[in-house]
């Protein structure tokens, strides 16, 4: 019978599930070869020997790694990851159950928003790159450094308490048990991109590294007058000018048009290594390296309405193209000395973004009958380093020791945002009509220039102990300990150019002209600062955690894993008083908690197990929604602000599900959920009459979300169909998952919540900002993935359909009460093709062909009321051809 597995087997697992696939370890007709066998059933928990080439295998337990799990756990191998063929991490998690990828790289678990899912790296926390969360996004993870990933869906306490849908614990690869070499080239286009018209600005010469070579670092004068903490309104008009006279003009502020957009490529290698040291010890090493340069263009329609049923009311088109360069590197060290065991990772991401973007439309809220030109033109720059050291140490046959600790640090940088808004109107205007030409007047009534600079980091130290005692056969006690200590600077400076009286022909000068230091003088053009009291704020989360866990099989057949965690938090948001104003806003969130789970299997019968789980977990605010501090989220186009009145969520969790495994990777799963959550932390919209959108959060009194999954794994041989050669060694793969998840906020007469605008007296009552009995963000009521393939179990041929959908799912609470902020998924069909080729030499290689979207799904976020639809985005996604070649040496 099978036996369940601790955590840190299960993760020794779950990272020796790449090991085998390395590309050296295959044929020359892609079969695994014998030394793959032989980890690949080590790792699975039984004795190998291998006399000549015959594989032997000794014992028995199961290779179904989520069978043998404690807890209910779904594992993407290197193989599940490899046939979904998806460049990035987060593509491959949406093919898993009750999962879903908002924003391109959050990670929706049960229809629980991204501050319910909890990311680690090799069992170890991250921080984020990002200002306004702290979840890292998953979508930086390229799958050429991960190994396997596994997704945890009821809680056990040896993961931090904040446990909401899901943990998601990336593997990075481990020790190669034989050498390898693998260089990897690759090139796509988008339909609506690649050849396509689209804009680009210079920025500097060493753009298309993903490095700026210094260009955009923050000009002397500007970096002077930030330290020395004097008001912008305080500064000379001479000394706002000469500030103005520093920045990066034309390189920054000319956007361009290009007639043909390029291609996207990719390039990698991959290696490792391992040698023996003495009679029992091994020393590995692995490294790998990537590069890829990616262009999106998106012509998008984005609108905003005081009143849905009467249509929007601000209008514009926006075509925005972004060239997204990412590259990184793991180098991975692994000792093993017997059952001694020591591992050192160091990861390193960085993603950079440069974008440009016209838009025309018309706003009625500040200029009726007129035409605004929009520009924007930006640099993101983001960074994430992480070094951890992990070691296995088994003590005696009975006791057994974990230990791990590290170092991270993630970076942010954005560097001159540059924002223009001419005007076009007939309209009497208090100054000379214009016609049908632009002008901006630099008065932020008709007209506007701004440039901001935003700078972010964050340093994470961790350090945990776990220790083991196997008190009988099935009956072990684990007692552990873990620290975690955040510490983040984020700083925000939005500057805007002023003038008064500016004449006409100067309005209409293209924005270099315009902000040319001889325009600058001779109009006597200024700064206005409009980043409020406080545009830095240091922030700080640190906790302490002590556990204790029982696994034990009472009786054959039946096994419980227990236990209580106790974890206390001490979590602040400061903001820096950089200009002596006497006052410093400080938000401190100190809680301590009792954190019970449990979890029963009953093995009903072979390959059927029932399990039942239920916990208490919690959920934090995130470091940015504490302050309100504006942000500009680049993805959704909007402006969001924080709340420093927000307070913990407090989950309790129930879960039941029965397993089948019909045969190795073959599996039937049926699951019922349900979560009650106190203060939800919910996102709310409001609008002024000038149509500035602006999102921020607040605690709901409660919500409830429940429901029911289904998953079915099966391959079907084709050698009986046919005598045919091509058959005799082919099957078909059905993997085919579906969730149905509803979930309400539940608001009462007398409920009362606190919103960033809060000053004094009583709170005001919740159902001002949030409605009674409507879904939570984030929740889709359907999720359905299907995995149709065919594929040969004796080399590397694999070609598969793969299906998405997603029903409509609520990003925001309507501005003032209006209907909710929806997006529409939708379908998508993606296919893969994975094929094996030996070239000459004797060289194996595999060549991979995707093409993506090809139903041409539309991205689409909107408001609906009385037949009229309000489109906050909406814009065609297009259709991806790729193309790749790895090549094994």
């Amino acid at each position: 019978m099978s036996k369940p597995l601790s955590l840190a087997r299960l993760l020794l697992i779950s990272s020796a599930l790449v090991a085998p696939a390395a590309m050296a370890q295959i044929d020359a007709g892609g079969a695994v070869s014998p030394a793959a066998a032989q980890e690949d059933a080590q790792q699975d928990g039984v004795d190998v020997s291998i006399p000549g080439a015959d594989i032997v295998v000794t014992g028995r337990r199961t290779s179904n790694v989520s069978q043998a799990a404690p807890q209910v756990v779904n594992v993407l191998s290197a193989a599940d990851i490899r046939r979904t063929g998806e460049g990035d991490i987060a593509g491959s998690l949406q093919r898993v159950t009750g999962l879903s990828v908002v924003s391109g790289g959050y990670v929706y678990v049960r229809g629980l928003g991204d501050r319910y899912s909890l990311a680690l790296l090799n069992g170890s926390p991250l921080p984020s790159p990002e200002p306004l969360k702290r979840v890292v996004p998953l979508d930086i993870f390229p799958t050429s450094v991960i190994a396997s990933t596994l997704v945890q869906k009821t809680y056990s306490v040896n993961f931090p308490g904040e446990f909401g849908g899901g943990v998601i614990n990336l593997t990075t690869k481990a020790i190669p048990s034989e050498s390898y070499l693998e260089i990897g080239v690759g090139s796509s286009a988008n339909t609506e991109t690649s050849g396509q018209m689209g804009y680009t600005h210079y920025g500097a010469k060493s753009d298309w590294t993903g490095f700026d070579d210094s260009s955009r670092d923050v000009p002397p004068l500007l970096q002077q007058a930030i330290n020395s903490g004097v008001p912008f309104p305080n500064l000379s008009r001479a000394d706002q000018q000469a500030i103005s006279m520093q920045f990066l003009n034309s390189a920054t502020s000319v956007v361009q048009r290009t007639n043909s957009a390029p291609f996207n490529f990719s390039g990698s290698i991959n290696g490792g290594t391992a040698v023996d040291i003495g009679s029992d010890g091994r020393l590995g090493v692995i490294a790998t390296a990537s590069y890829s340069n990616k262009w999106r263009t998106r012509e998008n329609l984005q609108q905003a309405s005081l009143d849905v049923a009467a249509g929007a009311g601000r209008s514009y088109n926006q075509v925005s193209t972004d060239n997204e360069v990412t590259v990184n590197g793991l180098v991975g060290f692994g000792l093993e000395l017997g059952d001694q065991k020591l591992r050192w990772t160091n990861l390193y991401i960085r993603d950079t973004l440069k974008r440009s973007a016209l838009a025309i439309g018309q706003n009625d809220g500040t200029i009726q009958e007129a035409d605004f030109l929009q520009q924007n033109t930006a640099w993101y720059e983001r960074q994430l380093i992480d070094t951890q050291l992990v070691g296995e140490f088994k003590l005696s046959d009975a006791l057994s020791l974990d230990m791990r600790g590290g170092f991270a640090n993630s970076q942010r940088e954005a560097p001159y945002e540059r924002e223009f808004v001419y005007v076009r109107t007939n309209r009497d205007l208090a100054i000379d009509p214009v016609g049908d030409r632009f002008v901006n007047a630099l008065n932020r009534q008709r007209g506007d220039a701004s440039v901001t600079f935003s700078d972010l980091n964050e340093d994470l130290w961790f350090a945990g102990v776990d220790l083991s005692y196997k008190i009988a056969p099935g009956f072990s006690l684990t007692a552990g300990y873990a620290f975690n200590d955040t510490k983040r600077r984020s700083s925000r400076y939005e500057l805007h150019f002023d003038a008064v009286n500016l004449p006409i022909p100067v309005q209409q000068l293209r924005p270099d002209f315009l902000l040319s230091d001889a325009s600058i003088q001779l109009y006597d053009i200024g700064l206005l600062e409009f980043s409020g009291n406080y545009p830095v704020y240091d922030a700080a989360l640190r906790t302490h955690a002590g556990y204790g866990q029982v696994q034990a099989e009472l009786f054959p057949g039946l096994s419980i894993n227990a236990g209580v965690r106790y974890e206390k938090g001490d979590m602040s948001v400061t903001g820096v008083d950089v200009y002596s104003t006497g006052l410093t806003p400080f938000n401190d969130i100190r809680n301590d908690y009792w954190l019970p789970a449990m979890t029963v299997t009953v093995e009903a019968a072979r390959g059927l197990q029932l399990r039942a789980s239920a916990s208490k977990t919690i959920a934090r605010p995130q470091f940015r929604e504490l302050i309100a501090q504006p942000y500009l989220d680049t993805e959704s186009n909007r402006f969001f602000r924080g709340n420093p009145f927000l307070q913990d969520s407090e989950l309790w969790n129930a879960d039941v599900r029965a397993e089948w495994y019909m045969g190795r990777d073959e599996r039937i799963t049926v699951a019922a959920f349900y979560k009650k959550i106190d203060n939800p932390i919910e996102t709310y919209t409001t609008i002024t009459d000038t149509y500035n959108v602006t999102t921020s959060f607040a605690n709901a009194p409660e919500a409830t979300l429940y429901g029911a999954e289904l998953e079915v794994q099966k391959y079907i041989p084709l050698d009986g169909w046919s005598d045919s050669s091509f058959f005799q060694s082919r099957r078909i793969v059905l993997i085919g998952n579906y969730t149905y998840t509803q979930s309400e906020l539940k608001v009462q007469d007398g409920d009362t919540t606190i919103p960033y605008t809060y000053t004094v007296g009583d709170p005001p009552a919740a159902s001002d900002f949030f409605l009674d009995g409507v879904p939570l963000t984030g929740q889709s009521d359907h999720l359905v993935n299907l995995q149709i393939g065919l594929e040969d179990t004796d080399k590397l041929s694999q070609q598969t359909l793969l299906l998405t959908y997603a029903s409509d799912r609520v990003t925001s609470r309507g501005p003032n009460l209006q209907p909710d902020i929806k997006e529409r998924p939708g379908v998508q069909l993606d296919f893969v093709a994975r094929q094996g080729v030996k070239l000459p030499g004797g060289i194996n290689s595999e060549f991979k062909f995707e093409a993506r979207n090809i139903l041409g799904r539309k991205f689409q976020e909107f408001q609906e009321q009385d037949g009229n639809r309000v489109y906050y985005n909406r814009y065609k996604i297009g259709t991806t051809i790729a193309a790749s070649m790895t090549v094994a040496f």
